[in-house]
């Protein structure tokens, strides 16, 4: 799904109603993070490189989780390249510009491996568990059997994240490796539209056969 699909298929960021549509792809484009900024989560493409470079650039060394991205610009832009190539890649944008971009790699692994990577200034803003969403969403459709990464002991608000959209610590060495199989409930629930996933904004009030109470919402099946 090109960025234009994406803007054609959905003309609102109020998406409580949405039941989804053809158009769109295994989760919904749209997101709005944790201070009530918009964004929006979509496919890379190789017109992305140069963003991607810059967005990169301002990754200073704590930043950089087992070597990557790389110091070098000559290697990183030859990283972003490979991922762009082997990867299936998304990328997060607000106002236009790139500021989170996961992938799992390689594509046609039955295990591939996830890496996100969120800009510094855009952390702690829930958008890198969005991209794990839709990483886990795109691996679930391809029909991948599951999908892992490595994760330093150490590095506690990577874990929780990971932890958050259903991986589990499976080996313990001088890092973590998690794993996400893709027949959990989660691969199923991540690609579900907003009105399944989350409700209406205001539930309505049905009446049961037999008796009262609020109805069944989309999100109980």
């Amino acid at each position: 799904m090109s960025p234009d699909t994406a803007s054609v298929a959905c003309d609102a960021w109020d998406g409580s109603e949405c039941e989804g549509t053809p158009h769109c792809p295994p989760r919904c484009p749209r997101f709005v993070d944790e201070e009530g900024a918009r964004w929006t989560v979509r496919p890379a493409v190789d017109a992305d490189e140069p963003r991607l470079v810059e967005m990169y650039e301002r990754f200073d060394r704590p930043d950089r989780a087992q070597g990557l991205p790389p110091v070098s610009r000559r290697r990183r832009v030859e990283w972003i390249r490979s991922m762009l190539t082997k990867g299936n890649n998304v990328v997060a944008e607000r106002d236009g510009e790139v500021l989170g971009h996961a992938m799992y790699t390689p594509t046609d692994a039955p295990v591939p491996e996830l890496a996100v990577f969120v800009h510094p200034g855009a952390q702690d803003r829930g958008v890198g568990t969005e991209l794990c969403r839709h990483v886990i969403a795109n691996a679930a459709a391809a029909g991948r059997e599951g999908i892992e990464l490595h994760v330093e002991t150490g590095n506690r608000a990577a874990r929780s994240v990971y932890g958050t959209v259903g991986f589990e610590v499976v080996e313990r060495r001088a890092d973590l490796r998690m794993r996400l199989d893709l027949d959990d409930p989660v691969a199923t629930e991540v690609r579900w539209p907003p009105l399944a996933r989350e409700g209406p904004a205001e539930p309505a009030v049905e009446t049961a056969p037999g008796g009262s109470g609020p109805g069944r919402s989309p999100a109980d099946d």
